[in-house]
């Protein structure tokens, strides 16, 4: 336990002294590079409720700037077409994307015009499992990702979620209906919430191998400065010894044994078996980052990374529509990433891909992993971390997976305090991280 608190501080320190929001150095995106594949993130950051551990850039929906969102979410994508760019895969994440059903369906609509989409990857909540909805993205939407976080109804009303999106067992019906709609349904679980005890956990895993999904993620609960008060305030204190044994259980019950019901895709990413524990082809990885290390993020609050750059977009909703009434790329600022901090993204990405590709490293950065990374492959050596490791590749004892999650779960809360530099900027209410149907609690 001693290596993860060590990792957990130490990953945390070197991202605040790092990620770091400085004034861009251009007004609009580098050029594309021909022939180099990247992927489209659109961010829609409106919710009917907001969730108190989340860091994204998300408001209250109110209708009207709902639809003027989506339209200047639109006229991004032009500019972005005129510029050069095109794309083979689109994800639309949020807030909640699907908040206004028939905007999103013109946007996908139009990136489908605009560039070479193959596939459309789209997150959900519970409520809009139905047919009003099902029925306008099959077809649009390839692969559709549901926020459920947890079955259990008395963490759904500490979460806020439980009037809204109903109980445990109406969303676990819903999943079972919606899944024919679709080439992959993912379900988005989160695990050591402060009050979730081991029973609820195995509750959890007993519906997820029940509920029809073809994939499921169980992602811990990560939080950042601006988030930790009220989530304290709400869900309780984090406990990561908790954590450990949670994430060993969720790894076990679902891809242990000899017949397991899943097989691991990440290190929290799952896909389904079926009865001849053979897995279905074209299912992949809900998660971009894990398929392309380039991805050109649009909309009010996301993130572009290109060309060793974190490039982020104002999170002020009037001045994202106003720069883009006028022409201007939404720019806020960016973060600039080293070589050296560019090899070490590298290498936790692929081992949270669960396999690490020695000579793809040597190529991208001209030394290898043992040079470039001397005290990270050291650290991992000593703790136990590699079930392989010969000069093609490193893959993952259980322990080494757990300590990769600890690595990853701090990247994407040091992102999450990159968000917060950029909210700071906003001026008035909505600087503030709001609960519920956006007032203060």
């Amino acid at each position: 336990m001693l290596s993860e608190r060590l990792l957990t501080g130490v990953v945390g320190t070197l991202a605040k002294n790092q990620l770091t929001l400085k004034p861009p150095s251009q007004d609009k995106l580098p050029d594309p590079v021909p022939g180099r594949p990247y992927t489209l993130y659109a961010h829609v950051p409106f919710c009917e409720r907001l969730c108190p551990y989340c860091s994204f850039n998300r408001f209250p929906y109110r209708e009207e700037r709902a639809r003027d969102y989506f339209a200047s979410l639109r006229k991004e994508m032009r500019m972005l077409a005129d510029q050069g760019y095109d794309f083979e895969s689109m994800y639309v994440g949020g807030g909640t994307p699907t908040v206004d059903i028939d905007e999103l369906c013109e946007t996908i609509d139009l990136a489908r015009e605009l560039f070479s989409i193959r596939e459309v990857n789209s997150e959900t909540n519970p409520n809009h499992l139905i047919p009003a909805y099902l029925d306008k993205l099959k077809g649009r939407v390839q692969r559709l990702s549901v926020g459920v976080q947890s079955f259990d109804d008395e963490l759904l009303k500490q979460m806020d979620r439980y009037e809204k999106y109903g109980s445990g067992q109406k969303i676990f019906e819903r999943i079972g209906e919606t899944a024919p709609y679709f080439e992959s349904l993912n379900v988005d679980m989160i695990f050591n919430f402060p009050s979730q005890t081991e029973d609820i956990l195995f509750s959890d895993l007993e519906k997820i191998t029940l509920c029809g999904c073809d994939q499921t993620t169980f992602s811990p609960l990560y939080q950042s400065h601006a988030t930790t008060r009220k989530m304290e305030n709400v869900l309780g204190k984090m406990d990561y010894e908790k954590e450990r044994r949670f994430y060993h259980i969720i790894d076990e019950v679902l891809a242990g044994g000899e017949h397991p019901f899943f097989e691991r895709r990440t290190l929290w990413t799952f896909n389904r078996l079926d009865e001849n524990q053979e897995r279905t082809e074209h299912l992949e990885v809900d998660e971009y980052a894990v398929s392309y290390e380039e991805c050109v993020g649009i909309g009010s609050g996301s993130i572009t990374h290109l060309d060793h750059r974190l490039l982020v977009n104002t999170f002020d909703l009037k001045e994202y529509g106003r720069q883009l009434a006028e022409g201007q790329a939404p720019l806020l600022g960016q973060a600039v990433i080293s070589r050296r901090d560019m090899m070490r993204y590298k290498f936790l990405l692929q081992l949270y891909a669960l396999r690490f590709d020695k000579h793809e490293f040597e190529r991208d950065f001209g030394v290898s992993v043992e040079r470039g990374l001397p005290a990270e492959m050291a650290f991992m050596r000593l703790n136990g971390a590699f079930a392989t490791d010969n000069d093609d590749e490193l893959t993952l004892t259980p322990r080494g997976r757990y300590l990769t999650v600890v690595l990853y779960r701090q990247y994407l809360a040091s992102l999450n305090n990159l968000r917060e530099q950029a909210r700071s900027q906003i001026v008035g209410l909505e600087h503030d991280l709001l609960f519920g149907d956006g007032t203060e609690r």
